[in-house]
């Protein structure tokens, strides 16, 4: 064989032994690290079916997954675009000290997430008034004084607001406001396919200046109400069964029943509104626009017109409530 000819073999053969090795041991490889990320993410949504009575729990052996690029002691603040759905993708901050809220937060209640199907259960949701959902922040206000921004607000239980968000939140803010040091913070909603109303949210938080040590969490919360049964593709939610509510319960002061009232008089002092419950506005009871509201469609309410913005229906401008 020729030099030349030896040459060629060998660099031939060097080309086949770069393609073996690429084709048995890089490609694999890749395949393999690839599928443990999908298996990760598979991991968070699988544990949103997974509630055992604990409003959260630990993920990945509480490690946030914060890269070294990510992390800074640089304040910032970043809240992901609404998917093709109308829901909130995650929320991304390094929280310090000059982001925090310096004034008492505004009314949020012109802002109407995915899955916003209002009711009241007295008796079964321990507030005042006794809503299921709240609108809640994914990085709470008295962490960057973010106010209605529809891309920090979420549909959530009020029991995953108070139990399960509030004291992740209470730590990151008295850390900071304590050391002055900075906070690497990321929450995530969680939503199953096409839902609109999400499974819980993800909440990872890293102490910068201290490497972790003041504080360190990665951590599921549940958007779960006990007591009541709830549909996460679109929000709506009855009482469990078993479950009783209070004598005076009513859906969000509604009632859909007109013909509890025997007669027009007793309609009007029982009522205050009619709410569309498919345009999600608001009439006083003499109004044309009610007339034209389809019986189903309407939910009659006694309560407050603050009461009602709060919740996320609009007055209507034909009568102005």
């Amino acid at each position: 064989m020729s030099l030349f000819n030896k040459y060629d073999y060998n660099k031939h053969k060097n080309r086949e032994n770069l393609f073996l090795f690429c084709a048995f041991i890089l490609i694999p490889i890749y395949i393999g690290l690839c599928f443990l990320l999908f298996l990760n993410k598979r991991d968070v949504v699988a544990v949103t079916m997974d509630y055992k009575g604990k409003a959260s729990i630990v993920l990945d052996n509480n490690q946030p997954g914060f890269t070294e690029e990510e992390i800074t002691d640089v304040s910032f603040e970043e809240y992901g675009k609404l998917d093709e759905l109308g829901r909130c993708t995650p929320a991304f901050a390094c929280v310090g000290a000059d982001l925090m809220p310096t004034e008492d937060r505004s009314s949020i209640g012109e802002v109407i997430p995915t899955g916003w199907v209002q009711n009241r259960y007295p008796g079964v949701v321990d507030s005042e008034p006794p809503f299921i959902y709240n609108r809640c922040h994914l990085i709470a206000y008295k962490l960057t004084g973010e106010n209605a921004n529809s891309q920090n607000l979420i549909t959530g239980t009020r029991y995953m607001n108070v139990e399960g968000m509030l004291p992740y939140e209470d730590i990151v803010a008295d850390y900071i406001k304590a050391t002055g040091n900075h906070v690497m913070y990321r929450v995530t909603p969680v939503f199953e396919e096409n839902n609109l109303l999400c499974r819980g949210v993800q909440m990872e938080a890293y102490s910068v200046e201290d490497n972790g040590e003041g504080v360190c969490f990665n951590v599921f919360c549940f958007n779960v109400q006990p007591g009541i049964d709830i549909t996460y593709s679109d929000g709506s939610n009855v009482l469990g069964a078993g479950m009783e509510a209070a004598e005076d319960a009513t859906v969000g002061n509604i009632t859909t029943e007109k013909f509890a009232f025997h007669t027009d008089e007793e309609l009007l002092q029982n009522v205050d509104y009619v709410v569309n419950r498919n345009t999600l506005k608001f009439h006083y009871i003499y109004c044309e626009s009610v007339d034209e509201i389809y019986e189903t469609n309407k939910i009659y309410y006694k309560g407050s017109r603050e009461e009602l913005i709060e919740q996320g229906y609009v007055p209507c401008k034909r009568c102005n409530p």
